[in-house]
């Protein structure tokens, strides 16, 4: 017995030896919440004679579920493998495999992958005749997973539909159940579904599982959807009991239908449920504590809890206010040089952001500085297929008979060129040699080999094409990006998706807009796109970190939920990224974001750095941006100014490569904002800006011959005028 007690605090004993009840544990960040799950179960099979088979425990990922078992195997000295310990999919997929002709199922059913039930969504529209600018695939897709995880059913959903936009949604999710079924395959959402209807419809099988599972455990109850809720409440038989754990300050997934009301909701739907805070925190400082929960208390639905530790009060959070986005990435990487330099490891280090195109000036900037990174749950910058699909338009650009580039972009967004075109230009292409862009135009001045309607696609895609080439040949980079994605239909393509994943693509094409707005030029022998294009494809070849090296991690914030680091770096706090811009329109949107940034805070152990910049480069052009209201959420006697309002450099007259908080100066010059300079290629001009520190001091000039470019200070050999 004392193995499973003699380690926990109060609030978790508590919790383990709660007696044979229905119990809440409002677990905080850092609680120790998945050690109660686990020595309650222990404490269940040993000391209330719970044989394993009769406990059922839920979890999010088969990770948390793998580790769980392990750690109850060890407590119990005993095997474990008829224990039910799964996701809420996994156990789903348990019962429809073992019940499958009750749930009407096939016996052999398989399950379909988000690939292919995007295919299976788009056979099914386009058998239907419904225009895939209007009705796009993913939105499709997304549409009718929403409804299941709603528990609709198509018949149902139709009965609802209140414009002629949603009956032929429901249109082609009737012919997509419909399909399911003749072959024998069911998607993942189904899975949970299928098998509430199975407990709903089979009172037997109902009953004997109500019998079988005498405690029902729960992890990360706040994710719960209401699909999942429904499923848990039927699998609970009169007099056995649930215990949930979760965070109500945590739920941060409403976007994939998780519903944190449902915590508000247990003590009411449960009869004398017993409610336990678990607040002692084992991971951060006092001081990132105490700030996390004073940002946290500005939300009113919560239950309320208040985190503390025995930890040291630990050193002041760090603010850093940059002047700009590229001033705020050398701040925060060469604050991790530093701290490489007095022995942290890069795997200690975490970048956390709210939007995946944040990424790209971090990486940008590591690469130059020698630090192994990796992007946690994602793909570097330059990697991601819509990051891709632009530059596929420019290197045609360039080089129509980048062949690669070509078969990449020809059908998207989709204009009607499918495989049998595909395969007919890559015939003449080894016949007669040619490139596929010179096998398009053998075809259209020959008109032989395929339809007038495929004929009339290749012409147009031709065209579109020239067309782009010849409306940007004259303008300066970026516009010619802009114009580029634009012109392609890229951008209305991933605007057609609302999805979060789709705002998230319209962001990386904006922020690669972005990349060649801060893109400097200075190869002579290559235009500024082929050298934009050429500096990609060589970043392309710097790998990230190998498997066992040390590195860097760059993340969401909504990816970083369940883990800690030691260093934890904050970034663009202000208002429009962080609060998002689209939290504002949503309701109770703003309070899930400020769960966001409580989740961020408290994945920091020992040292925490938030960042604001007060310029951005967002849509091609620079604004100029709000501190996040979140900043002014903290308590002061927390914070650690790096740079004073009044001791910004941008407010001063004289430039230097050193200002507060960045160590030892390095370089001083005469140089002052407004004053005019001579660079030897670039001719006369007026210097208007700085940025950065040390040896990557820039500065900006506004040229009378070439415009505003930026400069690294200690390279340009600037004198005065």
């Amino acid at each position: 017995m004392d193995i499973l007690i003699d380690s926990l605090n109060p609030a978790q004993r508590q919790a383990v030896q709660a007696p044979e009840s229905h119990c809440l544990v409002l677990a905080g960040a850092g609680s120790g919440k998945t050690r109660v799950l686990v020595h309650r179960m222990a404490w269940l099979i040993q000391e209330h004679n719970i044989h394993p088979t009769e406990l059922l425990a839920v979890t999010f990922t088969n990770k948390a579920a793998s580790e769980m078992r392990h750690r109850i195997e060890q407590l119990v000295s005993i095997p474990l493998r008829h224990l039910w310990v799964g996701t809420f999919h996994g156990i789903s997929h348990r019962l429809l495999r073992m019940h499958w002709e009750a749930a009407g199922l096939q016996e052999a059913f398989q399950i379909m992958d988000a690939d292919d039930q995007l295919r299976l969504v788009r056979r099914l529209q386009k058998t239907i005749g419904l225009d895939e600018k209007k009705w796009p695939y993913k939105q499709t897709q997304w549409f009718i997973n929403r409804q299941k995880q709603q528990g609709i059913r198509a018949t149902a959903s139709m009965s609802q539909a209140e414009s002629y936009f949603d009956e032929r949604l429901n249109e082609v999710y009737t012919a997509y159940e419909r399909a399911c079924e003749q072959a024998g395959v069911i998607d993942f959402t189904e899975l949970l579904l299928r098998s509430l209807e199975l407990l709903e419809k089979h009172a037997d099988v109902r009953e004997h599982y109500q019998k079988r599972f005498k405690h029902l455990l729960v992890d990360e109850f706040q994710d719960t959807n209401s699909l999942q809720y429904r499923w848990l409440k039927l699998l609970l038989g009169p007099n056995h009991y649930m215990m949930a754990v979760g965070d109500d300050d945590q739920s941060i997934y409403s976007w994939r239908g998780a519903n944190s009301n449902h915590i508000q909701m247990f003590c009411d739907d449960f009869d004398g449920a017993q409610l336990i805070r678990l607040e002692q925190n084992y991971r951060s400082t006092k001081t990132i504590l105490h700030a996390a929960n004073t940002v946290i208390a500005n939300n009113h639905s919560r239950l309320g809890k208040a985190l503390w530790t025995d930890a040291d009060q630990g050193e002041p959070i760090n603010v850093y206010a940059a002047f700009s986005d590229r001033d705020e990435t050398f701040y925060v990487v060469s604050d991790i040089e530093r701290a490489i330099a007095h022995g942290a490891s890069p795997n200690d280090i975490a970048i956390l952001y709210r939007s995946n195109a944040q990424s790209r000036v971090f990486e940008e900037r590591l690469l130059q500085a020698g630090i192994a990174y990796r992007i946690y749950g994602g793909q570097r910058f330059f990697e991601r297929a819509e990051v891709k699909d632009a530059l596929a338009y420019l290197r045609l650009l360039l080089n129509p008979n980048d062949d690669a580039s070509l078969e990449r972009v020809i059908n998207l967004p989709t204009r009607g060129i499918g495989q049998t075109t595909l395969t007919v230009l890559r015939g003449l292409q080894r016949t007669h040699e040619l490139s596929l862009w010179g096998a398009l135009h053998h075809i259209l001045d020959n008109r032989e080999s395929l339809s007038a309607r495929a004929l009339s696609a290749l012409q147009a895609f031709s065209d579109l094409i020239a067309s782009i080439r010849d409306a940007t040949q004259e303008l300066a980079l970026s516009e010619m990006v802009t114009q580029t994605i634009d012109r392609s239909g890229l951008k209305a393509h991933y605007k057609k998706d609302g999805s979060d994943k789709g705002l998230s693509r319209q962001e990386n094409l904006e922020e690669l807009v972005n990349a060649t707005g801060q893109y400097s030029h200075s190869d002579d022998l290559l235009s500024p796109l082929a050298a934009f294009l050429a500096q990609v494809a060589l970043d392309a070849g710097d790998e990230q970190a190998g498997e066992h090296e040390s590195y860097v991690h760059l993340m969401t914030l909504h990816a970083s939920k369940g883990l800690e680091f030691p260093i934890v770096y904050l970034v663009g706090l202000e208002e429009g990224l962080f609060p998002h811009k689209m939290s504002t329109d949503q309701p109770n949107g703003l309070e899930e974001e400020r769960r966001l940034c409580y989740v961020g805070m408290t994945r920091a152990k020992e040292k925490l750095t938030l960042s604001h910049a007060e310029s951005r480069y967002l849509h091609g052009t620079e604004r100029f941006c709000q501190p996040s209201r979140f900043m002014k959420e903290l308590p002061q006697e927390s914070l650690n100014y790096i740079r004073s309002r009044s001791d910004r450099g941008i407010q001063r007259t004289q430039v230097s490569t050193s200002r507060v908080g960045y160590g030892s100066q390095v370089q001083n010059t005469s140089l002052s904002l407004g004053q005019r300079v001579q660079h030897q290629k670039f001719g006369s001009g007026t210097l208007i800006n700085t940025e950065g520190q040390g040896d990557s001091t820039r500065v900006q000039i506004d040229f009378d011959r070439v415009g505003k470019k930026w400069l690294v200070l200690s390279y340009a050999n600037l004198n005065p005028a």
